[in-house]
């Protein structure tokens, strides 16, 4: 294989033969908004695109076509509660811009139900390559850290998608330091970042720089989706776009972190994208067998809690710089 040089991206060479590509989000609620700016340069390069989000909007309320055993499919003419679905107004804005609005809804279940979703659209879509997307930088965490972050949706998504035999799967994450209001430990990930990089596994940093047309389109999507949220919308989108516009520091563009009196530290690495293999990432979740026939939520946590109590943790660091 031809190694990229420094003038490309080594995370999207990856997919430079890729012709059918799902950007999906990890965690649920606005991860698929992270990974707009991957899917907008794939359709510059004609590439067929396809977006898919574990969920938090209560499908049951709308009227998305299910389309298999906890899979939904929307797009901008699909009605529901307004007043939180991303997703909808997600289509909504790709519609009104000349992009496909279709977006598929994985609705939340134990590793066995992902795991089914991930297939299925991994068949019907004829894909070959699968990014996963996380908004946060918790998909890295294997078990051991200080902190976890959230890792239940993040963890069930990645294994789902490691499942998959596919000729490229990439797990990408955009905005480092946003986690630290979930007790993440951020020099816990730089380790985790440094493992893989000895397995060959990280494929670096690119910034997301206004003034390109996929960073531009994303900025857009992301501000006319939180406008559309009032009152739910996404601290960490806000962080991310807030840093690749130039902010710094304690900067509030929510109404709803001012009101919580919150110091925000916003700052030009939240708007990094770090790339990597997806499946060493997951070969070095240490609690994957623990939770792989967990039927719920609720179960998957629970099992990450007793994992927890029976090994020792990393002892919590700050990062000297």
């Amino acid at each position: 294989m031809v190694a990229p040089t420094l003038l490309d991206t080594p995370l999207l060479y990856r997919l430079r033969h890729c012709e059918r590509v799902l950007i999906v989000g990890a965690g649920g609620g606005f991860d698929l908004l992270s990974g707009l700016p991957i899917a907008f340069a794939l359709h510059g390069q004609h590439k067929a695109v396809f977006l898919a989000n574990l969920t938090f909007s209560p499908v049951t309320r709308t009227d998305a076509q299910p389309v298999a055993k906890g899979l939904f499919e929307i797009d901008a003419d699909t009605t529901g509660p307004i007043s939180y679905f991303p997703e909808k107004h997600l289509a909504v804005w790709l519609r009104d811009h000349g992009y496909p609005d279709q977006v598929f809804l994985i609705r939340k279940g134990g590793p066995g139900d992902i795991r089914a979703a991930y297939a299925w659209l991994a068949r019907e879509l004829d894909l070959d390559a699968v990014v996963l997307v996380d908004g946060g930088t918790d998909l890295l965490m294997t078990g051991d850290e200080a902190g976890l972050g959230t890792p239940v949706e993040d963890i069930t998504s990645l294994l789902a998608a490691h499942a998959l035999d596919l000729p490229v799967k990439l797990a990408v994450c955009v905005g480092f330091g946003v986690d630290a209001y979930h007790g993440l430990c951020h020099a816990h990930f730089l380790e985790n970042v440094a493992a893989l990089s000895k397995l060959g596994a990280y494929h670096g940093v690119f910034a997301l720089l206004p003034g390109n047309a996929a960073t531009d389109a994303w900025l857009d999507a992301v501000d006319w989706v939180q406008q559309h949220t009032p009152g739910r919308e996404s601290i960490v989108c806000a962080s991310i776009i807030d840093a690749a516009r130039g902010e710094y520091g304690d900067h509030h563009s929510l109404a709803r972190t001012r009101a919580e009196g919150a110091e925000l530290f916003i700052n030009p690495l939240m708007s990094m994208v770090w790339g990597f293999d997806l499946d060493p990432v997951a070969d070095r979740v240490r609690y994957r067998n623990e939770i792989a026939d967990a039927k719920t939520p609720f179960e998957v946590a629970a099992a990450i809690e007793a994992f927890r109590d029976q090994i020792s943790l990393r002892p919590r660091r700050t990062i000297p710089v």
